[in-house]
């Protein structure tokens, strides 16, 4: 995987994780505390630390040199404004993985999240050989839903009580993206 820099969407850019972005992490889920919470786990007060970051930094950072995931981050000058990551990644037969991402409350409605989602296909199939790419939303992200679709990826079917988010077992939509 490559660890250059890549324009995204105007001035914003994606570039995979590094070890000295914990402070930047850390100011991002800060301003984008509310904003994620009902889309996410709930997260521990350490979360929102750059302490905490840098656990979480370097964890993720373990499993992209373990090959199981690609954690990246979206841009804009020295500022992160979200986040991406292919998670689970499975060879041999199956060579799929998970996408997942986010975007700054103030970067929504630019086109950062559609782009992204089209970079994680490219990376996906052309830098992982992979063939499938899998993502889940709650019935209600809509906005999450149209990046998906502006992707190329289609709906499966629902996943009941998938995951516990913002503190309740929720179901997903699930939607998946064949890439070759």
């Amino acid at each position: 995987m490559t660890a250059k820099t890549a324009p995204l969407a105007g001035t914003v850019r994606i570039r995979v994780l590094r070890a000295d972005d914990a402070e930047l992490l850390c100011a991002a889920y800060v301003r984008n505390r509310e904003h994620l919470a009902p889309w996410e786990p709930l997260r521990a007060e350490e979360f929102f630390t750059a302490e905490g970051q840098m656990m979480s930094v370097q964890s993720k950072l373990s499993l992209f040199i373990a090959g199981s995931d690609v954690p990246w981050v979206l841009t804009d000058g020295e500022d992160i404004v979200g986040m991406m990551t292919l998670s689970g990644i499975v060879r041999g037969p199956f060579l799929s993985a998970h996408l997942g991402y986010w975007v700054d409350k103030d970067y929504g409605g630019r086109g950062i999240g559609s782009a992204a989602a089209a970079f994680a296909v490219d990376a996906g199939r052309d830098e992982l050989g992979l063939h499938r790419l899998q993502a889940a939303t709650l019935p209600h992200n809509a906005a999450s839903q149209k990046i998906l679709r502006r992707a190329g990826f289609t709906e499966i079917g629902t996943a009941p009580a998938y995951l516990n988010i913002a503190g309740a077992w929720q179901d997903h939509i699930l939607f998946q993206r064949i890439l070759y």
